[in-house]
């Protein structure tokens, strides 16, 4: 009995002496091969399917095995005769940092003996048999519009901004007798998921992130499981399930999605918002930095969310204050009942020049957002391009749910610029007698 009759989950029912029993046989050569050889220690969900498929759509949790599972297929479609391979994530570093030098990525996984050459300067992979994987951003659609592939690789399309780059990047796959594209995301319910879920050409695979439990590292675990299990959002990022709207909150996501644009008109102001996490230890809420500008016509176009994750005050300020001089921004706003001053503190001992204003919350969330809202109602907010993770505050926080650092920065912008106020409570006469 050889080992290549064999993958690696059935080995692992076998008793130790079994499996060194069938070791034993395999040459040097062979043992190394054995090492490179992914259908041999693949799961089942991460081998391509069978048959005739345009799309294959993988939906997983943090953790699955994603990056791993179309970096190996990319290698092989180079393998087995395609030509022109599309690399395509949601900035160019993510390209670079996950899908080709990452940890799973491709250089990461190639055997020695068929280990491509990389060209960062001309974002290319080539291959010794002449396959070709070239590297592009999907926050740049244009660079997608002339170029043509046999083949394509798409990391994390839920949180690309620009759905058109997945257009473009279609209209060009007309190469060879069988163009097919692999997503590998985390599942949000996006219009343009939602499309590739339906079409008829599409193979869906869904996973969980407890199924490569055993391949995480145990800091993994501990951090995803104890900042998502239990909570809605943990269905998504552990169980790989599309979150519905949430009863009772403020904001649909066919309301933002009816409203999105790619451009935008020339704006009368531009603020950046800041709503400051209180520490910057390991599960300490995020910097909620969101970029909102207002043109002639009082409509609102939100430009970026630059939010920052655990980050230092200074690391924070720095990123607002990048968002600041990036997008000619009048000024940056705080809020004072957040420690405003030490906000303000904070953005000008990074830079003096910045102008900044303080403002105060007389009230709580649910006052503050609802005016917000009813702007978002009357098609008067629009989203220039896909912010994934704010989308998601929005559309799930309800009154009495933990802050939502990022919308409330949105909060505080949209309300700075339109100058909607925040109603006081009603004021009660008394009288003396």
């Amino acid at each position: 009995m050889h080992a290549t009759n064999f993958n690696a989950s059935s080995l692992l029912k076998l008793t130790e002496v079994e499996r060194q029993e069938i070791i034993s046989q395999l040459t040097p050569e062979a043992a190394q091969a054995l090492l490179y050889d992914w259908r041999f220690w693949a799961r089942e969900k991460q081998i391509a399917p069978e048959g005739d498929w345009r799309t294959w759509l993988i939906l997983a949790g943090r953790g699955f095995g994603k990056t791993r599972t179309g970096a190996e297929l990319v290698r092989e479609w180079a393998a087995g005769g395609a030509k022109r391979i599309a690399l395509v994530g949601a900035t160019a570093a993510d390209v670079r940092d996950v899908m080709i030098e990452g940890e799973s990525g491709i250089l990461a996984i190639s055997p020695p003996w068929d280990m491509p050459s990389y060209e960062p300067s001309k974002r290319r992979l080539m291959w010794k048999n002449g396959a070709r994987a070239t590297a592009y951003s999907a926050d740049q659609p244009n660079r997608l519009r002339g170029p043509q592939h046999d083949k394509a690789w798409c990391d994390e399309l839920a949180a690309w901004r620009y759905a058109e780059a997945y257009d473009m990047l279609q209209f060009g796959l007309r190469l060879g007798n069988n163009p097919q594209t692999v997503i590998t995301t985390t599942p949000k319910p996006t219009r343009i998921i939602r499309e590739i879920m339906n079409n008829l050409h599409t193979v869906v695979t869904t996973g969980t992130t407890y199924e490569n439990v055993a391949n995480l590292a145990k800091q993994f675990i501990d951090h995803i499981i104890r900042k998502y299990e239990g909570t809605r959002l943990g269905l998504q990022e552990l169980y790989a399930r599309l979150l519905e709207d949430t009863p009772g909150a403020l904001w649909k996501r066919t309301q933002i999605d009816d409203l999105r644009v790619n451009r935008v008109p020339e704006l009368r102001r531009i603020v950046v918002a800041i709503d400051p996490p209180k520490s910057s230890e390991e599960g300490a809420s995020e910097a909620g930095i969101v970029v909102v500008g207002i043109a002639d016509n009082e409509h609102c176009y939100v430009l970026d969310d630059v939010s920052i994750d655990r980050a230092t005050p200074s690391a924070w300020a720095r990123q607002a204050i990048a968002a600041y001089y990036k997008y000619a921004a009048d000024r940056v706003i705080g809020e004072s009942n957040a420690g405003g001053e030490m906000v303000e503190s904070t953005v000008r001992a990074e830079d003096k020049l910045v102008s900044f204003k303080l403002v105060h919350a007389s009230r709580g969330k649910t006052p503050r957002a609802e005016p917000v809202s009813s702007l978002y109602e009357q098609g008067k907010v629009h989203h220039v391009g896909t912010f994934g993770t704010l989308e998601d505050q929005m559309c799930t926080w309800v009154q009495g749910d933990d802050s939502p650092d990022r919308m409330d920065a949105l909060v505080w912008a949209i309300s700075e610029l339109t100058d909607i106020g925040i109603p006081e409570p009603p004021r009660i006469e008394t009288l003396d007698w």
